[in-house]
């Protein structure tokens, strides 16, 4: 591989504190070996602040569009064609064998006459080995050899394809019908990761040559736009076509799924695994809806107007409402999918070509949307939900702390929205001669909390009780939690009131559903007369069994007993830094507040 910086110079606007420059390079990318390089990927170690904006041959192996700022480094993978095939298969044809990236982009900290080259350049394919060390052409060209690792073995010549990769989220693109102009394909989302969770997914991508999408089934655009195909070069080329029928022709394309409602309907649904409102769950709670598919027709451009010229799109992003965030790799070519007969036969029906995109979850970002309460039966106090857990942008900073430690609560004031539980916390703080910061801290913002109770500790067991109040306006179906106790999540025996399991690969978790029938929280509603009395959530509530028999040295007061994380629908959810205090405890079994908050919730209910 050779990184070779082919030119610069100043562009506007003039700042000598940092001047931007114009940068150009060319990336080669050789094989010289005995196996074929498939999908190759490459690290650039830029270091100048710089912003990548045309690759001619390529794409950011993260699925990032261009111009994208790149100043701490970026993967590039081949496309549209990412395989580089071998002398031994070609007779020395470099067009097959070489890969070589225009680069174009802008860099911010070195003058001319310096050279702005990268810190290292490196091979990301997996079996290659790359020195740490590149050797230097002149002071423009960078070049290292990389090679391949013996134990792998051989690697066939016949094997045309990658290997199907594991993510959290994997998206399938399998052309199913091809002519000239156009073809039909099928994209499908499936979801992986045991307590992840899509609401309202909208998915997008680019397109490489051009294309657009004349007709869809099973999801639809989220705008329905054909402005830049009636004046642009698809009008033109397609002049008989009929514009107003088709969907969209947008570069970036926003999909999103369709109600539940049109599963059936004959213009727009009848694809499985289609229409689910842009709900995925996952695998772990319903194999059958962790997967959302559909279908559209896409019109191609010249010059790739044969059957066999197929580009798909890149920069794959999905998002959702209450959901992970992801980030999605670049598309590879791997075997063709096959589907199920559509006569009915014990038969199946290969895709034409077929890409995977693989997506994994990111940490977020943003603050968390759910929050954790800790209470134990041995302390009269309620740790609430962290200050500002979900976030106090909309909070005047004149109104409350964002730093000042949460207050105390007292166990009902649990059942209050926030706005409610002031008067009751100060009563609660001078009760029981604790300090109040002035001002107050602000509350914790979330639309969702969860209390983790400790109910008992006895000699051969042990039991807590999780309690969910929903304090938006959104009711929640299909709702679902899970619950990380890296020492005693093994005891686990029962959820009484859900349908509990524990997922031992997933560092001792505890993932815990609805019951049949029960897998609704509703949202927040008036209380009895609504001009005097409090907002009431919505609640789901139950009691865990664990026994000691295999956790038999775990300390269950010292927090042991205390999830470590937990999650609702797939988000994390913001835990108290600090647990319940123990002075004074004797093992026993619960107390007033457990029986208050029981009562209170079948009260509610």
């Amino acid at each position: 591989m050779s990184y070779n910086y082919t030119g610069g110079r100043e562009i506007s606007p003039t700042n000598p504190a940092n001047q931007p420059y114009r940068f150009e390079s060319t990336l080669t990318v050789q094989n010289n070996g005995l196996d074929e390089l498939k999908s190759w990927q490459v690290f650039i170690g830029f270091q100048h602040d710089e912003i990548l904006v045309s690759a001619d041959t390529a794409i950011l192996a993260d699925g990032t569009s261009l111009p994208a700022r790149v100043g701490n480094g970026t993967t590039l993978a081949g496309f549209p064609d990412g395989d580089l095939e071998t002398a031994v298969e070609t007779a020395g044809d470099l067009n097959h064998m070489q890969a070589v990236v225009q680069l174009v982009g802008t860099q911010f900290k070195v003058t001319p006459p310096n050279i702005p080259l990268p810190a290292n350049i490196t091979l990301m394919n997996e079996g290659y080995s790359c020195p740490n060390n590149y050797t230097m052409q002149g002071n423009t060209t960078m070049e290292i050899c990389c090679n391949r690792s013996s134990s792998l073995g051989s690697n066939p010549t016949s094997n045309k394809f990658l290997p199907r990769q594991k993510g959290d989220l994997i998206i399938m693109y399998d052309v199913t019908r091809v002519y000239d102009t156009n073809y039909f394909a099928q994209v499908t989302i499936s979801n992986h990761n045991p307590l992840g969770r899509l609401e309202n997914w909208m998915l997008s991508w680019e397109w490489a040559r051009d294309e657009f999408i004349y007709s869809m089934k099973g999801a639809y655009p989220y705008v329905v736009d054909t402005s830049e195909c009636v004046f642009g070069e698809q009008g033109k080329y397609y002049k008989e076509l009929d514009f107003s029928q088709a969907m969209n022709c947008e570069r970036n394309p926003a999909i999103v799924d369709l109600p539940l409602e049109k599963a059936n309907d004959t213009n727009l649904g009848l694809v499985p695994s289609c229409c689910r409102n842009g709900t995925l769950l996952p695998p772990s709670m319903d194999l059958e809806k962790s997967v959302s598919a559909f279908q559209m027709q896409v019109f191609k451009m010249p010059p790739d107007l044969n059957r066999s010229e197929i580009v798909p799109p890149h920069s794959w992003r999905i998002n959702g409402t209450m959901s992970s965030t992801y980030e999605c790799g670049s598309p590879v070519p791997v075997s063709p999918s096959q589907f199920p007969s559509s006569l009915g036969l014990p038969s199946k029906t290969s895709a034409i070509s077929s890409w995977q995109v693989v997506c994994n979850i990111t940490r977020p970002q943003p603050p968390p949307k759910c929050c954790v309460s800790f209470s134990a039966f041995y302390n009269d106090s309620v740790i609430p939900c962290n200050t500002c857990a979900c976030g106090c942008a909309n909070v005047p900073s004149n109104t409350c702390s964002a730093s000042a430690p949460a207050l105390l609560l007292e166990p009902p004031t649990l059942l209050l929205p926030s706005e409610n539980r002031t008067e009751k916390a100060l009563a609660w703080a001078e009760l029981k001669r604790r300090p109040v910061p002035d001002p107050l801290p602000c509350w914790d913002n979330c639309g969702v909390s969860i209390n983790w109770h400790l109910l008992s500790d006895y000699r051969n067991g042990w039991t807590a009780r999780l309690t969910i109040f929903n304090w938006g306006d959104t009711p929640f179906p299909d709702w679902y939690t899970a619950v990380q106790l890296d020492q005693a999540g093994p005891g686990f025996e029962e959820a009484y009131s859900f349908n509990g399991s524990l997922l031992s690969s997933q560092n001792n978790t505890i993932f815990m559903k609805g019951l049949s029938g029960q897998a609704y929280i509703l949202a927040e509603t008036d209380g009895k007369n609504p001009k005097k009395d409090p907002r009431i959530p919505g609640t789901q509530q139950s009691v865990i069994l664990f026994t000691k028999k295999t956790t038999p040295n775990i300390n269950i007061v010292h927090g042991d007993g205390f999830p470590t994380k937990v999650t609702f629908n797939g988000e994390e959810c913001a835990i108290p830094t600090i647990l319940p205090s123990n002075i004074g405890y004797k093992m026993r079994s619960a107390g007033g507040f457990s029986i208050f908050l029981s009562i209170m919730l079948i009260f509610l209910s």
